[in-house]
């Protein structure tokens, strides 16, 4: 009874993974066709969705390992949260850069734009975390959510 009990358990932990991944990669999706606007790219919505993918992957991560953590963007802090053992994902500055970008492109203020070449980058550093993580979760957790079509969708 015992192994049917663990089990379960896993299977739910899989299942969770499984809808981080989800989201990071409908984030990273967006990122890269949003790049593909070339001079006309909303530059900080690519910022943001590159930074929304590593987040969400070291999220995934997290709850494979079994680690609580807060609601945050700060992959600084979550990234601090992984067994030391973990291979390095981001340095430290670019934790920081990707960090800043969940917060400080969203909103009006005094920052300027991501230029398109901070963009591209924003997205090979997400792109990065993704390969990286993906090597460290359950293949079962990889597998793509089916999306049920709703009436009206072809």
């Amino acid at each position: 009874m015992k192994a049917r009990c663990f089990m379960q358990k896993d299977k739910h932990i899989t299942e969770v993974i499984r809808e981080w991944i989800n989201k990071a990669e409908n984030d990273l999706i967006n990122a890269a066709n949003t790049l593909k606007m070339g001079d006309d790219c909303p530059t900080d919505t690519v910022c943001f969705h590159a930074q929304q993918c590593a987040e969400k992957y070291v999220k995934a991560l997290l709850v494979w390992k079994g680690i609580p953590f807060p609601k945050t963007h700060n992959l600084s802090l979550l990234m601090a949260l992984l067994p030391l053992k973990t291979p390095a994902l981001l340095s430290v500055a670019e934790q920081k850069l990707l960090t800043d970008y969940a917060v400080v492109t969203r909103y009006p203020g005094d920052e300027e734009e991501p230029t398109l070449g901070e963009a591209r980058k924003a997205v090979s550093l997400a792109r990065r975390v993704r390969k990286n993580i993906r090597g460290m979760l359950p293949k079962e957790a990889l597998t793509p959510i089916r999306r049920k079509k709703t009436k009206g969708q072809s």
